[in-house]
């Protein structure tokens, strides 16, 4: 079981980092300071956005429509971090204590 819950917070922390990654993409395209017409970054756009789109569109059926401004990542990120807790705070479950 001790492996079963490494292997699950591994995939979140990877899962982490990935959102990190296109949330500061997006402010960093957002302000212009990255352009998508770049080949390299419009490629690592793409591709962060085609991992991520399967997580964020359930999240934007429910939420309102806010002009110009996305919350789907923010409560993904949300969702993630207390799933994560979640795991660590009940990791007694996965070692048999």
């Amino acid at each position: 079981m001790v492996s079963l819950f490494q292997a699950i917070m591994l995939i979140l922390n990877v899962i982490w980092f990935i959102m990190i990654a296109h949330i500061i993409m997006s402010w960093l395209i957002s302000f212009q300071v990255l352009n998508t017409r770049q080949p390299m970054v419009a490629q690592i756009w793409y591709g962060l956005n085609r991992l991520l789109e399967p997580v964020y569109a359930p999240i934007r059926r429910f939420l309102p429509q806010t002009a110009g401004l996305d919350l789907a990542p923010l409560v993904a990120f949300i969702a993630l971090i207390i799933i994560r807790q979640t795991l660590a705070n009940n990791a007694s479950f996965f070692y048999g204590y």
